[in-house]
Protein backbone atom coordinates (compact mmCIF):
# COMPACT_ATOMS: atom_id res chain seq x y z
CA UNK A 1 0.00 0.00 0.00
CA UNK A 2 1.40 3.32 -1.02
CA UNK A 3 2.11 5.61 2.33
CA UNK A 4 1.25 9.37 1.27
CA UNK A 5 1.66 12.16 4.33
CA UNK A 6 -0.01 15.51 3.20
CA UNK A 7 0.79 18.90 4.19
CA UNK A 8 -1.79 21.25 3.57
CA UNK A 9 -4.75 23.21 4.94
CA UNK A 10 -8.10 22.38 6.22
CA UNK A 11 -10.92 24.82 5.52
CA UNK A 12 -14.79 24.91 6.39
CA UNK A 13 -16.63 25.59 3.15
CA UNK A 14 -19.51 27.38 2.53
CA UNK A 15 -21.05 27.09 -0.92
CA UNK A 16 -23.00 29.60 -2.19
CA UNK A 17 -25.06 28.56 -5.73
CA UNK A 18 -26.16 30.56 -8.18
CA UNK A 19 -27.42 31.20 -11.94
CA UNK A 20 -23.84 33.15 -13.07
CA UNK A 21 -21.04 34.38 -11.07
CA UNK A 22 -21.71 38.27 -9.76
CA UNK A 23 -20.53 41.29 -12.18
CA UNK A 24 -18.62 44.29 -10.04
CA UNK A 25 -21.78 46.01 -8.65
CA UNK A 26 -24.00 43.10 -9.85
CA UNK A 27 -27.04 41.91 -6.84
CA UNK A 28 -27.76 38.06 -7.69
CA UNK A 29 -30.33 36.04 -5.29
CA UNK A 30 -28.76 32.90 -4.11
CA UNK A 31 -30.33 29.12 -5.16
CA UNK A 32 -28.90 27.45 -2.70
CA UNK A 33 -26.02 27.46 0.13
CA UNK A 34 -24.38 24.29 1.98
CA UNK A 35 -21.13 23.91 4.29
CA UNK A 36 -18.78 21.04 3.55
CA UNK A 37 -15.49 20.10 4.68
CA UNK A 38 -12.81 21.76 2.56
CA UNK A 39 -9.05 22.93 2.09
CA UNK A 40 -6.95 21.95 -0.83
CA UNK A 41 -4.90 19.66 1.85
CA UNK A 42 -7.76 18.03 3.35
CA UNK A 43 -9.22 17.06 -0.14
CA UNK A 44 -6.21 15.65 -1.46
CA UNK A 45 -5.77 14.10 2.01
CA UNK A 46 -9.13 12.22 1.88
CA UNK A 47 -9.07 11.80 -2.37
CA UNK A 48 -5.87 9.69 -1.44
CA UNK A 49 -6.97 7.59 0.96
CA UNK A 50 -10.23 6.76 -0.80
CA UNK A 51 -8.07 5.70 -3.40
CA UNK A 52 -6.41 3.07 -1.54
CA UNK A 53 -3.10 5.00 0.06
CA UNK A 54 -2.66 4.75 3.72
CA UNK A 55 -2.20 8.90 4.66
CA UNK A 56 -1.62 11.04 6.99
CA UNK A 57 -1.97 14.14 7.37
CA UNK A 58 0.02 17.62 8.76
CA UNK A 59 -2.24 20.74 9.25
CA UNK A 60 -3.79 22.58 12.02
CA UNK A 61 -7.56 24.12 12.86
CA UNK A 62 -8.82 26.09 15.45
CA UNK A 63 -10.54 25.13 19.19
CA UNK A 64 -13.86 25.37 16.95
CA UNK A 65 -16.64 23.33 15.29
CA UNK A 66 -15.49 23.80 12.09
CA UNK A 67 -12.08 22.23 13.14
CA UNK A 68 -14.20 19.17 14.70
CA UNK A 69 -16.26 19.24 11.39
CA UNK A 70 -13.10 18.74 9.13
CA UNK A 71 -11.33 16.20 11.70
CA UNK A 72 -14.18 14.13 11.80
CA UNK A 73 -14.15 14.17 8.10
CA UNK A 74 -10.41 12.99 7.84
CA UNK A 75 -11.17 10.30 10.72
CA UNK A 76 -14.19 8.90 8.44
CA UNK A 77 -12.00 8.73 5.58
CA UNK A 78 -9.06 7.08 7.69
CA UNK A 79 -6.85 9.37 7.18
CA UNK A 80 -4.25 9.85 10.27
CA UNK A 81 -3.99 12.48 12.33
CA UNK A 82 -1.44 12.61 14.30
CA UNK A 83 -0.24 15.65 13.41
CA UNK A 84 -3.25 17.89 13.16
CA UNK A 85 -2.46 20.55 16.37
CA UNK A 86 -5.02 22.57 17.30
CA UNK A 87 -4.53 26.32 18.26
CA UNK A 88 -6.56 28.71 20.25
CA UNK A 89 -4.78 31.60 18.27
CA UNK A 90 -7.00 31.54 15.39
CA UNK A 91 -10.11 30.39 14.14
CA UNK A 92 -10.50 27.00 11.59
CA UNK A 93 -9.80 28.15 7.98
CA UNK A 94 -12.86 29.24 5.67
CA UNK A 95 -13.67 28.88 2.21
CA UNK A 96 -16.70 30.98 0.28
CA UNK A 97 -17.31 29.37 -3.12
CA UNK A 98 -19.32 31.17 -5.65
CA UNK A 99 -20.69 28.27 -7.88
CA UNK A 100 -22.25 28.85 -10.73
CA UNK A 101 -24.85 26.61 -12.89
CA UNK A 102 -21.96 25.12 -15.00
CA UNK A 103 -20.28 24.32 -12.58
CA UNK A 104 -17.87 27.04 -12.33
CA UNK A 105 -16.34 28.83 -9.07
CA UNK A 106 -15.41 31.81 -8.16
CA UNK A 107 -13.49 31.29 -4.37
CA UNK A 108 -12.74 32.96 -1.31
CA UNK A 109 -10.55 31.98 1.09
CA UNK A 110 -10.07 33.18 4.75
CA UNK A 111 -7.03 31.26 6.08
CA UNK A 112 -7.29 31.15 9.78
CA UNK A 113 -5.41 28.16 11.96
CA UNK A 114 -3.76 27.31 8.71
CA UNK A 115 -1.40 29.96 8.78
CA UNK A 116 -0.26 29.78 11.98
CA UNK A 117 1.05 26.08 10.87
CA UNK A 118 4.79 26.58 11.99
CA UNK A 119 8.21 24.86 10.84
CA UNK A 120 7.94 23.31 14.85
CA UNK A 121 5.38 21.78 13.97
CA UNK A 122 6.42 20.10 10.71
CA UNK A 123 9.59 19.01 12.71
CA UNK A 124 7.95 17.33 15.24
CA UNK A 125 5.87 15.59 12.00
CA UNK A 126 9.29 14.47 10.83
CA UNK A 127 8.87 10.77 11.43
CA UNK A 128 5.26 10.69 9.25
CA UNK A 129 6.91 12.37 6.36
CA UNK A 130 10.31 10.31 6.53
CA UNK A 131 8.62 6.79 6.56
CA UNK A 132 5.90 8.02 3.62
CA UNK A 133 6.57 7.05 0.25
CA UNK A 134 5.47 10.65 -0.94
CA UNK A 135 4.94 13.91 0.63
CA UNK A 136 2.46 16.39 -0.88
CA UNK A 137 1.83 19.93 -0.35
CA UNK A 138 0.15 23.25 -1.49
CA UNK A 139 0.06 26.81 -0.92
CA UNK A 140 -2.57 27.48 1.48
CA UNK A 141 0.01 27.14 4.33
CA UNK A 142 3.28 29.05 5.21
CA UNK A 143 5.75 28.49 2.57
CA UNK A 144 8.47 27.97 4.82
CA UNK A 145 6.62 25.34 6.60
CA UNK A 146 6.77 23.57 2.79
CA UNK A 147 10.25 24.54 2.41
CA UNK A 148 10.94 22.68 5.61
CA UNK A 149 8.98 19.42 4.94
CA UNK A 150 10.42 19.12 1.78
CA UNK A 151 13.70 19.41 3.06
CA UNK A 152 13.04 16.54 5.41
CA UNK A 153 11.26 14.81 2.76
CA UNK A 154 14.11 14.85 0.43
CA UNK A 155 16.76 14.21 2.67
CA UNK A 156 14.88 10.76 3.78
CA UNK A 157 14.47 9.65 0.25
CA UNK A 158 10.75 10.59 -0.14
CA UNK A 159 9.32 11.70 -3.69
CA UNK A 160 7.59 15.14 -3.15
CA UNK A 161 4.74 16.23 -4.95
CA UNK A 162 3.76 20.09 -5.18
CA UNK A 163 0.60 21.91 -6.41
CA UNK A 164 1.02 25.19 -6.60
CA UNK A 165 -2.10 26.55 -5.55
CA UNK A 166 -2.95 29.11 -4.80
CA UNK A 167 -0.71 30.47 -7.29
CA UNK A 168 2.54 32.24 -6.28
CA UNK A 169 4.32 34.54 -9.07
CA UNK A 170 7.87 33.66 -7.24
CA UNK A 171 8.74 30.56 -6.13
CA UNK A 172 12.39 30.22 -3.46
CA UNK A 173 14.45 28.28 -6.06
CA UNK A 174 15.56 25.96 -3.09
CA UNK A 175 11.84 24.72 -3.17
CA UNK A 176 11.42 23.78 -6.55
CA UNK A 177 14.68 22.19 -6.70
CA UNK A 178 13.42 19.94 -3.54
CA UNK A 179 10.48 19.33 -5.93
CA UNK A 180 10.27 15.88 -7.90
CA UNK A 181 6.82 16.43 -9.32
CA UNK A 182 5.06 20.02 -9.95
CA UNK A 183 1.30 19.86 -10.96
CA UNK A 184 -0.05 22.96 -11.42
CA UNK A 185 -3.38 24.14 -13.64
CA UNK A 186 -2.86 26.20 -17.27
CA UNK A 187 -3.91 29.29 -14.70
CA UNK A 188 -1.20 28.84 -12.01
CA UNK A 189 1.71 27.45 -14.91
CA UNK A 190 1.19 31.12 -16.54
CA UNK A 191 1.73 32.51 -13.34
CA UNK A 192 4.50 30.66 -12.01
CA UNK A 193 6.32 30.80 -15.72
CA UNK A 194 5.05 34.27 -16.80
CA UNK A 195 4.35 33.06 -20.17
CA UNK A 196 1.00 32.39 -21.76
CA UNK A 197 -0.16 28.68 -21.18
CA UNK A 198 -2.66 28.03 -23.45
CA UNK A 199 -4.53 24.57 -23.02
CA UNK A 200 -5.08 23.69 -27.00
CA UNK A 201 -1.70 24.90 -27.98
CA UNK A 202 0.78 22.38 -27.48
CA UNK A 203 4.00 24.83 -28.09
CA UNK A 204 2.73 26.55 -25.15
CA UNK A 205 2.21 23.49 -22.48
CA UNK A 206 5.80 22.53 -23.74
CA UNK A 207 6.79 25.83 -23.34
CA UNK A 208 6.10 26.02 -19.78
CA UNK A 209 7.41 22.52 -18.64
CA UNK A 210 10.86 23.47 -20.18
CA UNK A 211 11.01 26.85 -18.01
CA UNK A 212 9.61 25.27 -14.43
CA UNK A 213 12.21 22.07 -15.49
CA UNK A 214 14.89 24.38 -16.06
CA UNK A 215 14.50 25.55 -12.31
CA UNK A 216 15.00 22.12 -10.99
CA UNK A 217 11.46 20.38 -12.05
CA UNK A 218 12.35 17.63 -13.30
CA UNK A 219 8.64 16.44 -14.10
CA UNK A 220 5.53 18.52 -14.41
CA UNK A 221 1.79 17.70 -15.22
CA UNK A 222 -0.31 20.66 -16.52
CA UNK A 223 -4.37 20.24 -15.47
CA UNK A 224 -6.30 21.77 -18.37
CA UNK A 225 -9.87 21.85 -16.91
CA UNK A 226 -11.75 20.06 -19.74
CA UNK A 227 -8.90 19.37 -22.09
CA UNK A 228 -7.22 16.82 -19.99
CA UNK A 229 -3.92 16.61 -18.32
CA UNK A 230 -0.51 17.99 -20.05
CA UNK A 231 2.59 16.12 -18.46
CA UNK A 232 6.55 16.51 -19.68
CA UNK A 233 8.91 13.84 -17.84
CA UNK A 234 12.71 15.05 -18.53
CA UNK A 235 11.57 16.21 -21.93
CA UNK A 236 9.72 13.31 -23.05
CA UNK A 237 5.70 14.66 -22.97
CA UNK A 238 2.28 13.79 -24.20
CA UNK A 239 -1.18 14.58 -23.19
CA UNK A 240 -4.45 12.51 -21.53
CA UNK A 241 -7.62 13.86 -22.86
CA UNK A 242 -10.65 14.59 -20.52
CA UNK A 243 -13.49 12.14 -20.01
CA UNK A 244 -16.20 14.04 -21.27
CA UNK A 245 -19.27 14.75 -17.98
CA UNK A 246 -21.78 17.07 -17.11
CA UNK A 247 -20.03 19.07 -14.34
CA UNK A 248 -21.78 19.98 -11.30
CA UNK A 249 -19.24 21.52 -9.06
CA UNK A 250 -15.54 21.67 -10.28
CA UNK A 251 -14.49 22.70 -6.57
CA UNK A 252 -12.43 19.05 -5.51
CA UNK A 253 -11.12 18.51 -9.55
CA UNK A 254 -7.79 19.14 -9.19
CA UNK A 255 -7.64 18.28 -5.24
CA UNK A 256 -9.72 14.79 -6.12
CA UNK A 257 -6.57 14.30 -9.17
CA UNK A 258 -3.73 15.02 -6.93
CA UNK A 259 -4.68 12.23 -4.53
CA UNK A 260 -5.65 9.85 -6.54
CA UNK A 261 -2.56 10.09 -8.71
CA UNK A 262 -0.34 9.66 -5.89
CA UNK A 263 -2.31 7.03 -4.50
CA UNK A 264 -1.43 4.90 -7.34
CA UNK A 265 1.92 6.14 -8.82
CA UNK A 266 4.71 4.77 -8.46
CA UNK A 267 7.66 6.37 -6.61
CA UNK A 268 9.82 6.47 -9.22
CA UNK A 269 6.66 7.92 -11.36
CA UNK A 270 7.99 5.18 -13.99
CA UNK A 271 3.83 4.88 -14.42
CA UNK A 272 2.98 8.31 -15.17
CA UNK A 273 0.37 7.80 -18.23
CA UNK A 274 -1.38 5.54 -16.36
CA UNK A 275 -1.87 7.00 -13.18
CA UNK A 276 -2.49 9.97 -14.96
CA UNK A 277 -5.90 8.23 -16.42
CA UNK A 278 -7.10 6.95 -13.49
CA UNK A 279 -6.47 10.16 -11.63
CA UNK A 280 -8.84 11.86 -15.00
CA UNK A 281 -11.31 9.38 -14.02
CA UNK A 282 -11.70 10.10 -10.19
CA UNK A 283 -11.50 14.25 -10.95
CA UNK A 284 -14.49 12.97 -13.77
CA UNK A 285 -16.16 11.64 -11.29
CA UNK A 286 -15.91 14.32 -8.30
CA UNK A 287 -16.97 17.43 -10.70
CA UNK A 288 -20.51 15.71 -11.29
CA UNK A 289 -21.40 15.99 -7.24
CA UNK A 290 -21.80 19.48 -4.71
CA UNK A 291 -19.06 19.96 -2.30
CA UNK A 292 -15.61 19.39 -2.18
CA UNK A 293 -15.35 16.69 0.11
CA UNK A 294 -18.48 14.84 -0.33
CA UNK A 295 -17.75 14.66 -4.32
CA UNK A 296 -14.42 12.77 -3.75
CA UNK A 297 -14.56 9.16 -5.09
CA UNK A 298 -13.81 5.56 -3.54
CA UNK A 299 -11.28 3.08 -5.24
CA UNK A 300 -14.06 0.87 -6.13
CA UNK A 301 -15.81 3.81 -7.90
CA UNK A 302 -13.48 4.99 -9.61
CA UNK A 303 -12.23 1.50 -11.11
CA UNK A 304 -16.27 0.98 -11.70
CA UNK A 305 -16.67 4.29 -13.94
CA UNK A 306 -17.83 4.19 -17.57
CA UNK A 307 -17.79 7.18 -19.42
Amino acid sequence: MTRITVLGSLNADTILKMPHLPLPGETIALTAKKTAGGGKGANQAIAAARAGAATTFIGQVGADSAGTLLTDALQAAQVNLDHVTTTTAAATGQAYIMLDDAGQNSILIDGGANQTLTVADVTAAKPAITSADFLVAQFETPLAVTLAAFQIAKAAGVTTILNPAPAKATLPPKLLALTDLIVPNETEASILTQQTVIPTQLSTLKAAAAKLQAQGVANVVITLGETGVFYDQHGLSGQIPAFKVKAVDTTAAGDTFIGALTAVLAKDLHNLPAALTFASRASALAVQTLGAQPSIPTRQMIDQARF
